[in-house]
């Protein structure tokens, strides 16, 4: 009954093998037959009615949602094992499937893909099924196939990777042939001859071949031998003459000193040959079907039908490449287990196992954190080393990590809490050596390492060993240690208060300790009485205290002289009128964000009158940038502000951030966080034109099928010819401001660059400084986190810009990028 009631609830056992329960199946069929018979007579009882029809119909969706808990909850901990848990469940399945064998089916497949981190435990659970109802693995086999091929179709590669593994172990438990499994694996591997396809197709049917032989590939060379050598020659064959431009953008870091940086595939593929040379043996992968296998082995098997790879269309996309992140060795973790070497395919199976559990488990911290600390060898293992290199792994992979930043942050700090007499560590231990190696780290890595840590010291009272950290101090502030905690420290005041910080760290960080963030008012400045602007400075203030209407403000300002005027006594805006503005306004709204988007608000026409132009519109910036220097975070907030209530347009930021007057902080982070913000708005922007266009369209088109005339046609559902045309235009204006945005971007990157580059070249200096590694690794970053919009333009910027006129430097990183999707 203990059993019973744990399978019922749904804590199924984990990764043990006791002897199974005899009668588990027995008990638990009757207590699913008495509920029922039960629920049957309560029903007969009642009065023909609508209370009676609703139970009626609510008792299948119970036993559906039972059946549902049971399969999705299999492999749970439990106090039986799993083998007789699995047992179990298949016969009550066996016994429901005549009634809800579609349901069945559905949970079944969900489950297969949803829960790859349980392939196997699911995998036998389909096995046993299959012996005992040959028609359902069948049908079972077809729905996966079909899964699988939709996937593809809509572009779910990772999904229909799971789909290939799952199928690759269903040979094991002998569900489907081994033939024809190879015949498909032989059709993934011949895509690699097709011609006029990118590269990153290819890779995508080898990868998906070469992840999944770790669990059948000893069962594939048993049978098939001849025709396994003849297809992994193949791969070696296409692997030896694959083009690599891209892996450099990819790498996090430069130097493969102490750890390769290696390619996905590549590193693949030397495990898969160790595993080859070891007589493909593996120690991660959970097999309870081997319990099973006198039952499984009598069992008939299914062929896959023949499989044809989709063809290669101009709107496809594939998934990206990446490199592989390596932080430890068995040096690193000198007691308890030996960690697997970086090509045995244990390490592989490991860090492909903690990666699954993390993405099936992400929308919960701490389930996650606990599912991780469970995996089913941590004590044949170093677990703590591999779960932190493999969240950093993702953390940094790019151009993107699979989940939120602040997602990994919130994993590791409940790590720390299950395990805190070991994983932190391992973690402060992981931390030092990214700060050690930090020079050769991507400069993308850099800025997720400033907000993990900052967050991560947030949570710990800033507690660090600071004071190995400050013969940084005495660096040259252009590289990257000093940068690193300068930016660290700019974090914590954010995620604290000013004061603190300064009593946390040691008297030696002042340097490097940001300032106060307080603004200035340079018309309340020693001296301020000189500036042309101060007297009408004070009126304003006056006047704005008064509640003076718009006008009598504009009035103030209008008799300001202009120093912008040419000898003709034209100009095209007034700088010391929008000083004086912008100055006066930014500081009456200085006690808060709040105050701040309020006064923003309250001036809103004026702002909007004074910003007719784009050069004026650079100009507000510049003065904001005079009044918030010492607080970035306000830096940020207004700029979005501004952008979002069409203050200063996109292109005016762009400018400004490239302009002499922020040099000084063109390495820091806030400037960088800006420029991604304020292209990501533009983004939006037009994706948010583009669906309002693509709705507006599918309702014209809806109205045309339904009415029989264009006159009707044009009121129906409020849809009319000229509203289309109105979001039409709207479309190819945003369109023509992301284009120009994103030209103003990159021109303005290789003027910067060129201009290094020159000068160098004059002084016989050695042009690769700390500045033009950050610069250039900016521009990387550009093309990669935007990278879906920046293609739509490929054609443009390589007429215009990237062109054999510009340097053999940067034009390798416009290469490197174009080599990502072909």
């Amino acid at each position: 009954h203990a059993q019973t009631a744990a399978i019922c609830s749904g804590t199924v056992s984990s990764w043990t093998f006791p002897q199974p329960c005899k009668h588990f199946n027995c008990v638990l069929s009757c207590i699913l037959k008495t509920t029922m018979s039960r629920r049957r007579r309560y029903s007969d009882d009642e009065d023909e009615g609508r209370g009676a029809k609703r139970r009626r119909t609510s008792e299948p969706l119970e036993i559906e949602d039972r059946l549902e808990s049971l399969i999705t909850r299999v492999g749970e901990k439990s106090t039986s094992s799993l083998e007789s848990n699995l047992e179990g469940l298949a016969s009550v399945l066996e016994a429901d499937l005549p009634n809800y064998k579609a349901k069945i089916l559905k949970i079944l497949v969900d489950c297969a893909v949803q829960l790859p981190e349980k392939l196997s435990v699911y995998t036998t659970l389909v096995g046993l099924l299959n012996a005992r109802n040959y028609n359902f693995g069948g049908e079972f086999v077809d729905a996966m196939v079909k899964r699988f091929k939709d996937s593809l179709k809509e572009f779910k590669y990772e999904e229909g990777r799971v789909v290939v593994n799952f199928l690759a172990d269903l040979v094991n438990c002998h569900v489907i042939a081994a033939p024809s499994l190879l015949a498909w694996y032989e059709a993934f591997v011949n895509v690699t001859l097709e011609d006029d396809v990118p590269q990153v197709r290819s890779d995508w049917f080898v990868y998906a071949t070469l992840s999944t032989l770790p669990w059948v590939a000893r069962e594939l060379y048993e049978k098939k031998e001849a025709e396994m050598e003849r297809l992994l020659t193949n791969v070696d064959t296409y692997i030896s003459k694959r083009q690599k431009v891209h892996v450099s953008i990819l790498r996090v870091w430069s130097s493969d000193i102490p750890h390769p940086q290696e390619e996905y595939l590549d590193c693949l593929w030397a495990q898969i040959k160790k595993m080859r040379m070891d007589k493909w043996q593996e120690r991660q992968i959970v097999r309870p079907y081997l319990a099973f296998d006198s039952i499984l082995c009598e069992a008939l098997q299914h062929n896959l039908p023949p499989y044809n790879p989709p063809p290669h269309m101009d709107d496809s996309t594939y998934t990206m490449p990446t490199v592989v992140f390596r932080m430890f060795d068995y040096t690193d973790a000198p007691e308890g287990p030996v960690m697997p070497g970086h090509h045995s395919v244990d390490r592989y199976l490991i860090e492909e196992n903690l990666r699954r559990i993390i993405d099936t488990y992400a929308v919960d911290r701490k389930e996650c954190a606990a599912q991780l600390l469970n995996y089913p060898f941590k004590n044949k293992i170093p677990l703590n080393y591999h779960i932190v290199e493999v969240v950093f792994g993702q953390l940094f992979q790019l151009p993107f990590a699979p989940h939120v930043d602040v997602f990994y942050t919130t994993l590791l700090i409940e790590l720390c809490k299950l395990q805190p007499s070991s994983l932190p560590q391992v973690l402060a231990q992981a931390t030092e050596m990214l700060y050690e190696r930090i020079d050769t780290m991507n400069i993308s890595c850099v800025d997720r390492l400033v907000n993990w840590f900052s967050h991560h010291l947030s949570n710990f009272q800033f507690r660090w060993s600071w004071d190995d950290w400050v013969p940084c101090v005495e660096l040259d502030n252009s590289l990257y240690k000093p940068k690193f905690v300068q930016e660290v420290l700019g974090k914590c005041v954010r995620l604290s208060y000013h004061q603190r910080i300064i009593e946390t760290v040691p008297d030696a960080y002042g340097p490097l300790l940001p300032p106060e963030p307080n603004h200035i008012y340079k018309y309340e400045q020693e001296g301020a009485g000189s500036l042309p602007g101060t007297v009408p400075a004070h009126q304003l203030i006056a006047s704005i205290k008064a509640k003076a209407e718009p006008q009598e403000l504009m009035n103030i300002l209008k008799d300001l002289p202009n120093p912008k005027k040419d000898d003709d006594g034209e100009a095209a805006f007034n700088p010391l009128k929008i000083d004086v503005f912008v100055q006066t306004v930014l500081h009456l709204g200085c006690k808060s964000f709040s105050h701040a988007f309020s006064a923003l608000a309250k001036f809103h026409a004026i702002f909007r009158e004074l910003a007719e132009e784009e050069e004026a519109q650079i100009h507000i910036l510049r003065t904001m940038y005079d009044v918030w220097k010492k607080h970035p975070q306000m830096m940020f907030v207004l700029v979005d502000k501004m952008l979002r209530t069409q203050i200063v347009n996109c292109s005016a930021v762009a400018n400004w951030l490239f302009s002499h007057d922020m040099s000084q902080d063109f390495t820091r982070l806030y400037v960088w966080e800006i420029m991604h913000s304020t292209i990501r708005k533009m983004n939006k922007h037009v994706e948010k034109v583009q669906k309002e266009l693509g709705e507006a369209q599918q309702k014209a088109d809806k109205s045309g099928t339904k009415s029989g005339s264009e006159d009707e046609m044009q009121d129906i559902d409020g849809v009319d010819e000229e509203e289309i045309e109105r979001l039409q235009e709207r479309l190819e204006s945003a369109q023509s401001e992301q284009k120009k945005l994103f030209l103003v971007i990159f021109q303005r990157f290789i003027m910067v660059l060129t201009e290094h580059l020159g000068r160098c070249e004059t002084s016989g200096k050695d042009f690769n400084t700390a500045w033009y590694r950050y610069s250039i690794e900016r521009l990387q970053q550009i093309f990669l986190q935007h990278h879906s919009t920046v293609t739509k333009y490929l054609d443009t910027l390589e007429n215009l810009l990237f062109t054999s006129d510009t340097d053999t430097h940067i034009l390798h990183v416009f290469q490197q990028f174009c080599a990502l999707r072909t």
